[in-house]
Formats: C-alpha cells, structure tokens, sequence
C-alpha cells in the first residue's frame, strides 16, 4: 500500500536530525520535498532514510534538490539500497557528457560522398526491382484479367486522374502563359515574333505538358500511395492479407499502377490544351495574333507528331511514380515518423525520376532526330 512521503524532526541528539517517512516515490512526494527544502535552509542536518518505505530516482532528486543540490555537507543513514540509488543519482547528476567533434576534413567529406552515392544505387537497383516485380504480376493480371480488382482500379482512376483534372489544367494553362510572355520578350528584341507561336507549341506540346503533368502526379499520387500503403502497414493489413493467401502486389499495387498508366494520358492531354490555351491568350493579348492564326501555326509548324513524342513518356513517368509511391508505403515501419518520412522521401524521388526520364527521352530523340 502507498503511503504519502513525509518527515519529521528529531531534536533529541546534538545534531538536528531529519527522519523521512513513507514513500518517496514520484507518484507520493506531494509536497514533501518543498517542506523539505525550507527545513534544510536552516542548516546541516543528520538525514535518516531508515524508514522510507519505496524511494525511487524521483525521490532521489527531490532529496537531492532539498540538500541544495549537494548531500556531501549532509550525514545519510538508510538502508545499503537506498543509499546505493542515492550515490548512482548523484553521480548521474555530476556526470558531463563529452561532446564529440568530427573534424571537418576532406577524407569525412569524401566518406560521407561516398556512403550517399551508395545510398542513391541501392535505392535506384531496389525501385527497378520492385518496377520488375510490379511488371511480372501485370503480366499474369493480363493472362488472367479476373485477377484484378477493377472496382480498385476505378476507385483509384477517380482519385488520382479524375480528381487531379483542375490543379493540372490550371498549372499548364499558367505555364503556358509563361512560356508566351517570355518568348514574345525574348524575341521581340530580333523583331521574331511572330515565332513566339511555335515556341509555345513545342514547349508545351513536347516537354512542359508531360513533364508539368507527372511532377503534379508525384505530389498528389506517390505522396497518397506512400500514405495509403504505409497506413495499411503500421495496422498490419498486408500481413493479415498473406496470411489470408492475398498477393499484396495484386491487391494493392497493381490497380494503383494500372490506374495511373490509364490517367497519364487523359491528364497529359488536357495539359497540353491547357496550356496552348494558355500560351494563346496572352499572344493574343500582347502581339493581337488571333486564336484562328494560332491554331494554323501550330498545325503547320508544330504539328502533333510533337505531342506524341510527349506521349511516349508519359506511361513510363506513370510507372515510375506508381512504384516509388507504393514501395516506399511498404518500407513504412511501425510508427508515424516512420510514415512521414517514407511520404516525403516517395515525392522527392518522384521527381527525381521525372527529371532524369525526360533527360533520358531528350537524348533518345536527339540521337533519332525527333
């Protein structure tokens, strides 16, 4: 039973003394250690912790605070235990951490170089392994169509394409804008600018469209797949799932992949209207070149070979945001920081990808003359 810490006072000797009582533990100390601390102010005192019934760190530090932070100018009596706690307290109070410094030198830089190097290999070789396996149970989904949950994969279509519709279009439409500003600028100073029409054309068409369109995909949808998938596995869903004998890849994976493949185009698409629209409007504002002549430019000069090229990338970028957002929702572990930072690092290397693909797409077609 739990008794409520306390002390008296025994004038009986030459020496005052301090009996302590009961439980000095954290849950009973009230406010025994302030009565104590005004007591001990009136000088040394012979400190008795005979009859402490539990004493823990707690007490230990409400005892050591009353003494002023120093028990050597005080006489302790108790049991060997208490005492032992005591003397480890006061030890942990004295003790100063030693702070480390790293040297900053070249060989630390080099290494710490070297270990991220390291760390971008192993994440890339992990993602084309996940890439391949996500691919091997499309194959089988598509040698056996009743092997996908499509009611999943519409469900998904909705919320990552359908949903997506507004903030793509409006971004395009803007950078649109902004690319036919900065052309109808640049080449006003050659008297060119009547070719401020193709350069919104194949800036558009060919690279933004795509490229504006997949780094939004990687914020909405790797983000929410990583979130998803990592939520499913902090309450251990996906275990129960192969406990059960449910292939998690074809449960969860695959209609999220298959979902954002379809949606890539559609999304693509309205981009690039969004921004010609875009582009046009402000030409039309700036330079008066009408829609009509707009049109007939980009029908002439540009043509839609251009956007098609911008189609080939499309389903690769999908495939790629697809699998980083939902491998890095099953690296999820079992906490909430753990959750946070998978989400972050899924968009991150989303749009690293995004980059590096259409790096890649832009030296194919140079090499093709595309």
């Amino acid at each position: 039973m739990e008794t409520q810490a306390d002390f008296r006072i025994d004038d009986e000797g030459q020496t005052r003394g301090v009996v302590l009582t009961g439980d000095w533990s954290a849950i009973c100390l009230g406010d025994a250690a302030t009565r104590l601390t005004q007591e001990l102010k009136a000088g040394p005192a012979k400190i008795d912790l005979a009859q402490v019934g539990r004493f823990d760190t707690a007490g230990a530090l409400a005892l050591i605070a009353a003494a002023g932070g120093d028990l050597k100018t005080q006489e302790i009596a108790g049991r060997p235990e208490t005492l032992r706690l005591l003397d480890r307290v006061v030890e942990a109070i004295h003790t100063e951490t030693p702070t480390v410094r790293r040297p900053l030198s070249i060989n630390a830089m080099m290494n710490r170089m070297g270990k991220g190097i390291v760390v971008i290999i192993a994440e890339g070789g992990e993602s084309l392994s996940f890439i391949g396996r996500m691919l091997v149970t499309l194959g089988k989904a598509f040698i056996n169509p009743t092997r996908v949950r499509w009611a999943t994969v519409i469900n998904v279509m909705e919320r990552a394409g359908i949903d997506a519709i507004p903030i793509v279009v409006i971004t395009n439409f803007f950078i649109g804008a902004v690319i036919a500003f900065l052309a109808a600028s640049m080449l006003a100073d050659f008297g060119a600018q009547i070719f401020s029409v193709e350069t919104v054309g194949f800036g558009v068409l060919r690279e933004f469209g795509v490229v504006i369109t997949a780094i939004l995909l990687a914020g909405r949808s790797a983000s929410s797949f990583a979130a998803e998938i990592g939520a499913m596995k902090m309450q251990q869903e996906i275990d129960a799932m192969r406990t059960m004998g449910v292939d998690p890849f074809e449960a969860i994976v695959l209609p999220r992949f298959i979902a954002l493949v379809f949606m890539v185009f559609l999304l693509t698409f309205l981009g690039a209207l969004a921004g010609l629209f875009g582009g046009a409007l402000v030409l039309w504002a700036n330079l008066d070149l009408s829609p009509v002549f707009f049109i007939q430019k980009i029908q002439e000069n540009v043509g839609v070979d251009q956007f098609y090229l911008s189609l080939y990338k499309a389903p690769v970028m999908a495939t790629v945001v697809a699998a980083i957002g939902c491998r890095q929702g099953m690296m999820v572990g079992g906490d909430v920081e753990s959750l946070g930072r998978r989400v972050t690092t899924a968009v991150v290397h989303s749009i690293f990808a995004i980059i590096v693909i259409d790096a890649i797409f832009a030296l194919i077609y140079l090499e093709l003359d595309l």
